[in-house]
C-alpha cells in the first residue's frame, strides 16, 4: 500500500475511479468458511481467496480490511490519494461461488449495504449492483429492485460462474433487465475455471498478473461471436484493465473471424452484423485500472475512441498514489482529460 505524500485535489475534474471493489464481512466470513472447507470445486477460487484470506504477507491483509470498509477509512484513503468518487462493486468472485439460494440471498444484502453506504456518503459513492447468475430470473428481478429501489447505477458480473460463461442464452434475463433499465453491465474479470486454469496455476499466472486477462477476455469474445450483441444491440458492457488486451487485437480479430466464419470450420458460428472491432467500439467501455501506462492508455483511446475510455484505480488491489499523478499528467486537452477521470464516467453510470 503506498505511504507517499497526498495527491490533492485535480485541475479542472474530478477524479472519479470506476473500479473499485468491497466484500461484506457477512461475504468474507463465508469465503473463509469456503476455502477451510474445500467445498467449493474451483481451484481458482481456493487459489485467490485462499491467499487473500490466510496468507500472512501485508498485501494479503491490507487487501482483506480495506474490501471490507465502505466508509470512513476508505474515504480517508481516497482523500489521501485525491480521489472525488469511487464507483462501489462486488469483488470477485462475488457469490458466483455459491449455492444458488444463498448467492441470490448475499447478493441482495450486498446491495443493500452498499446502497446503505451511498446514503452515508453520496458525494464520494456510486455503486454497481450485485446479481446471482446461477438463478437468472431472480439475477433479474434482483437488478431491477437494485436500480429502481435503491439507486445502484448497473450491474457487475465477475466472469464465469462456476464455468458457465454469459452467452448462453439461459442468461438473457440478466441482458434483458439490464438493456430495459438501460444500465451497463461491467464484466470483471475472475480467475480462470476449472477446465481451463492448470497451465496457468503451474506457473503462478492464474490472478491478475495474466490469468484474470486471458479469461474475462475470453468472455467478451465469446458474447461478441456468439451474437449477443446482435440480440441486445443496446447493451453495455465495461471491462477494466484497458479492455483485457482486447483493443491491440483488432485487427486480427476481424481478420480470423471473417476467415472462419465464411470457411464454415464451426457450424454454430454464425456471421455478425458488424465485424467484431465494431462491438469491441460500439458496445464497450474501458477503464484503466491497474493498468497506468500511458502508452497503452493512449493506443487505446486512440483505436477505441477518447469518449470510450475511463480512470479506474483498482482499489484495493491497487492503491498506489503515483499512478494517480501519472494519470493527472497524460498528454489530454483539457477536455479530454476531464472526459477521461470525470464526464464519460457521469455519463455511462449516471452520477
Amino acid at each position: 500500500m503506498s505511504t507517499v505524500s497526498p495527491v490533492g485535489p485535480a485541475n479542472g475534474y474530478r477524479r472519479i475511479a470506476t473500479e473499485e471493489a468491497f466484500v461484506p464481512p457477512e461475504l468474507h466470513r463465508m469465503y473463509r468458511e469456503l476455502v477451510a472447507s474445500g467445498s467449493v470445486d474451483d481451484p481458482g477460487f481456493n487459489s485467490l481467496i485462499g491467499y487473500y484470506l490466510g496468507h500472512p504477507s501485508e498485501r494479503a491483509r491490507n487487501v482483506s480490511e480495506r474490501l471490507q470498509d465502505i466508509g470512513e477509512r476508505r474515504v480517508a484513503d481516497m482523500d489521501s490519494a485525491g480521489i472525488d468518487m469511487q464507483i462501489l462493486s462486488l469483488t470477485s468472485p462475488g457469490v458466483q461461488v455459491l449455492k444458488r439460494d444463498a448467492a441470490v440471498a448475499m447478493a441482495r444484502l450486498a446491495n443493500d449495504q452498499v446502497a446503505e453506504a451511498v446514503r452515508r456518503y453520496p458525494k464520494r459513492f456510486a455503486a454497481l449492483a450485485a446479481v446471482a447468475p446461477q438463478n437468472p430470473p431472480e439475477a433479474a428481478k434482483e437488478l431491477e429492485r437494485a436500480v429502481t429501489k435503491l439507486g445502484l447505477k448497473g450491474v457487475i458480473i465477475n466472469s464465469h460462474t462456476l464455468g458457465e460463461y454469459l452467452d448462453d442464452p439461459k442468461f438473457s434475463p440478466i441482458f434483458e433487465a439490464a438493456t430495459a433499465l438501460k444500465v451497463p453491465v461491467y464484466l470483471h474479470p475472475n480467475t480462470p475455471p476449472k477446465k481451463m486454469i492448470e497451465p496457468f496455476l503451474e506457473s503462478g499466472l492464474d490472478g491478475a498478473l495474466y490469468g484474470f486477462a486471458v479469461e474475462t477476455g475470453l468472455h467478451a469474445l465469446r458474447l461478441i461471436v456468439k451474437g449477443v450483441f446482435d440480440r441486445y444491440p443496446d447493451l453495455t458492457v465495461i471491462l477494466g484493465h484497458l479492455g483485457e488486451a482486447l483493443p491491440f487485437w483488432l485487427f486480427r480479430l476481424d481478420y480470423m473471424h471473417r476467415g472462419t466464419v465464411s470457411s464454415g470450420r464451426y457450424d454454430f458460428l454464425k456471421p455478425l452484423k458488424k465485424k467484431v472491432s465494431d462491438y469491441l467500439r460500439d458496445n464497450f467501455y474501458y477503464t484503466t485500472s491497474g493498468m497506468a501506462s500511458p502508452p497503452a492508455i493512449t493506443f487505446t483511446q486512440s483505436v477505441i475512441g477518447m469518449d470510450r475510455v475511463m480512470y479506474a484505480m483498482d482499489y484495493p488491489y491497487q492503491y498506489v498514489h503515483d499512478e494517480v499523478r501519472v494519470q493527472d499528467a497524460l498528454a489530454l486537452s483539457a477536455a479530454d482529460k476531464k472526459a477521461f477521470f470525470q464526464t464519460t464516467a457521469e455519463r455511462v453510470f449516471k452520477v
